[in-house]
């Protein structure tokens, strides 16, 4: 049963204006595409939805099987954590790119409608089958000319518009955590003017301070969500020289890799690798690496009953005091407060 995500994807996103970058992106990619939520159920109206899938939909027995395909492929995406590409029940190719936040699924977007150009295209999975009859065979025949007239793409091309589907989701991510943060901050901020203590610094002073807090902070909450959306994969790097650092970091959690031997895996020097990773990532390799080791250490609290000194050990601490003194840095909080705090939160 899936749980009920704590975010609205009509509030994170404005769907007026996203409507109409639908639209546009439909028209470039020949797709078809409709947004819905954790439910499945559409939050825009499809953009440029393809005669023969309007037909299909317009049928209520064959409706169903194309909410089933929408439900489906939005829900393997998110088990993937990645672009699916599937075919549907009349083996009509779809794709659905999840949008998560905070590791919650709220919902995807759903492109498709085209046909494969390629013979030697990969085999998809046809993701819901649907029993043929009398009926649904007529049903067809009457469609067949619309069908024949779907758009076709080569299978490269499919995957090219997948990816540039993705990164459009991560982006709509990072501008809903940057606008929720922006409202805590200025939350915070009025708190701020009104703490009696503060009396004596003049107003200026006082908002320059405040304006200061405000951008560190959301600085710092633009990275970690970066940081937290890379977390269940590896990292991919804008910048293809510095992928087999990334490749290796996630394929040895356990170590304590240094900048020298990461700049090594990539044939670097170690100054140029450091600047390098820098304008990738925003922060500098100790920063970013030890942020991501923390962020492991919140999954291992939330989903296992390791003790600290294991979860320590597990992540390449040199002991368990240095990893709570890193874990309190980024938290606040100690790992085993943090742990605590969890499962209260998720028997609420």
């Amino acid at each position: 049963m899936m749980v009920k995500s704590r975010y609205d994807l009509e509030r994170i996103i404005d769907m007026d204006k996203w409507h109409k970058l639908q639209d546009s992106l439909s028209l470039v990619t020949k797709m078809a595409i409709i947004t819905v939520d954790y439910k499945g159920v559409p939050v825009t109206k499809h953009s440029y939805c393809q005669s023969f899938c309007q037909g299909v939909r317009q049928d209520p027995f064959l409706a169903q099987y194309c909410q089933k395909c929408d439900a489906r492929g939005g829900l393997e995406a998110v088990r993937l954590n990645k672009p699916y590409i599937y075919r549907c029940h009349f083996d009509i190719l779809d794709i659905a790119i999840p949008i998560i936040i905070d590791n919650q699924y709220i919902g995807a977007i759903m492109a498709g409608q085209i046909k494969l150009r390629d013979e030697d295209a990969p085999l998809l999975e046809r993701i819901v089958s649907r029993p043929s009859n009398a009926e649904t065979n007529n049903k067809f025949r009457h469609l067949k000319e619309d069908y024949l007239a779907l758009p076709v793409l080569s299978y490269e091309e499919v995957t090219t518009i997948a990816d540039m589907l993705l990164h459009l989701c991560t982006y709509i991510v990072e501008e809903a955590i940057h606008k929720n943060a922006t409202i805590d901050m200025y939350k915070k901020a009025l708190s701020l003017e009104a703490d009696p203590s503060l009396d004596a610094m003049n107003t200026s002073e006082r908002t320059y301070r405040n304006i200061q807090a405000i951008q560190h902070e959301l600085s710092s909450a633009l990275i970690e969500t970066k940081v937290r959306q890379s977390v269940a994969q590896t990292f991919h790097a804008s910048n293809p020289a510095l992928q087999p650092a990334f490749d290796y970091i996630y394929a040895h959690k356990n170590e304590n890799f240094t900048l020298q031997s990461m700049a090594q895996q990539c044939h670097m020097s170690s100054s140029y690798f450091s600047r390098m990773f820098t304008k990738e990532t925003g922060e500098n390799f100790s920063v970013f690496t030890a942020r991501l080791k923390i962020e492991w250490a919140k999954q291992l609290l939330e989903t296992s009953d390791l003790a600290v000194n294991q979860i320590s050990d597990e992540l390449g601490f040199c002991d368990a005091g240095y990893f709570i003194k890193t874990f309190k840095k980024f938290e606040n909080l100690t790992p085993a407060v943090y742990r605590t705090v969890y499962t209260n939160k998720t028997t609420e």
